[in-house]
């Protein structure tokens, strides 16, 4: 069974329109601003005012939404664009699947402090800080009446909800599904989690993310917030923006809390996955996680150096660009591989050096890992 995205829609420091994202990429020029986040300042890719703009204007909307955290706001805006583009109606009685890293970290933070300075929780403080708010928000937004999951897989759990609504469409449970991950990090405990495990870009370089830079001396990573999503049907669609044509996963064991191995073990049997059926050469493009620190980094190319023994594909990464946007980076990643497809151009990453670049771009194969070793790899085919 075919299963082709049919809706793609975001909302990031990129942009909120594909146009607006796709003219961001051809732009060198990163995204990332030193603020204050909390009493410290630190390097983050956050939306545009105008963008910031647009979810005041979603929260304002309905009082119900005045008391929702921006991960949900962030989900709730994307999936009506999504909706709308990809002409389903709530009568369609689609999946929704959301994931999400970290959760409602603002207004977590925001209850936890309460808490502390009174000795009793606000009364909304539970229900509006639950993960699977977002996919129920959703769900509710749309009108849908089809399933609604909420998951966290740290880092690639934008990518797992795409798995899991493949498994329910290739299943028969449901002819469609809406898919994708929200995060809305830029909080002083998030970001000062990072720090704590001296992984968090700290120079005045030209580019404060060196994500895929192996010549790095120090660790870059930096967050980035934002929501990206996807429309998915079985069926050859006419109005396809891809064909899904093979998805991988696999965990593997860990030494250490938040590292993998030097070649990145999961990421070969996921992309060995994914690949299944399918000539590695054939690849033309990988849209890698590549978060920005020194292991994470070098592992993921070791990674691909074994599975691509021929001809190593053509390397990219948004993070240089917009930071780790943790759960909704995978989806992020998916938007820059679409763009590719569409137009026909490779987005490079500008301080890198590159011998060569496909001419053509008909197969791209997307990575996310995430903290326990869990690896997703999807290959999305031109279809146009």
């Amino acid at each position: 069974m075919s299963i082709y995205i049919t809706a793609l829609a975001s909302i990031s420091p990129l942009g909120t329109s594909l146009n607006e994202v796709w003219e961001s990429y051809k732009n060198d020029a990163h995204l990332l601003q030193e603020k204050n986040i909390g009493n410290q300042k630190s390097w983050v890719a956050a939306l545009s005012d105008e963008a910031k703009q647009e979810i005041e204007t979603l929260k304002n909307s309905d009082l119900k939404y005045k008391s929702l955290d921006d991960t949900v706001l962030f989900a709730m805006y994307a999936s009506r664009k999504a909706l709308e583009q990809a002409g389903w109606t709530s009568k369609d009685n689609f999946g929704v699947n959301f994931g999400s890293s970290r959760g409602a970290t603002a207004l977590f933070e925001k209850y936890h402090r309460e808490f502390l300075e009174k000795d009793k929780a606000s009364t909304l403080s539970s229900p509006t800080t639950t993960l699977g708010n977002i996919s129920s928000w959703v769900a509710h937004d749309l009108q849908t009446q089809g399933p609604e999951i909420s998951h966290s897989i740290t880092c690639s759990t934008a990518l797992h909800s795409l798995l899991n609504g493949v498994a329910w469409v290739k299943s028969g449970m449901a002819n469609k599904f809406l898919v994708g991950g929200s995060e809305a990090p830029l909080t002083p405990f998030t970001i000062a989690q990072m720090k704590a495990l001296k992984i968090y870009a700290r120079g005045a370089d030209t580019y404060p993310c060196k994500a895929f830079d192996l010549a790095k001396d120090q660790n870059t990573m930096a967050l980035g917030e934002g929501a990206a999503v996807i429309g998915i049907e079985n069926g050859n669609k006419e109005n396809a923006l891809a064909e899904i044509i093979g998805v991988g996963y696999a965990t593997e064991v860990l030494k250490h809390n938040i590292s993998i191995s030097s070649d990145a073990v999961c990421f070969q049997r996921s992309m060995k996955m994914a690949l299944e059926g399918i000539d590695p050469d054939d690849v033309d493009v990988i849209v890698m996680h590549a978060p920005g620190t020194i292991k994470g980094d070098l592992s993921e190319i070791e990674a691909i150096k074994k599975i691509f023994c021929n001809k190593i594909p053509a390397l990219t990464t948004n993070k240089w660009k917009i930071g780790h946007s943790f759960g909704a980076s995978g989806m992020l990643s998916i938007e820059l591989a679409i763009a590719m497809l569409q137009k026909q151009e490779f987005i490079k990453v500008p301080f890198v050096d590159y011998t060569e670049i496909p001419k053509s771009i008909k197969k791209v194969l997307i990575n996310a890992v995430g903290f326990g070793g869990n690896a997703v790899s999807i290959l999305l085919q031109k279809t146009f």
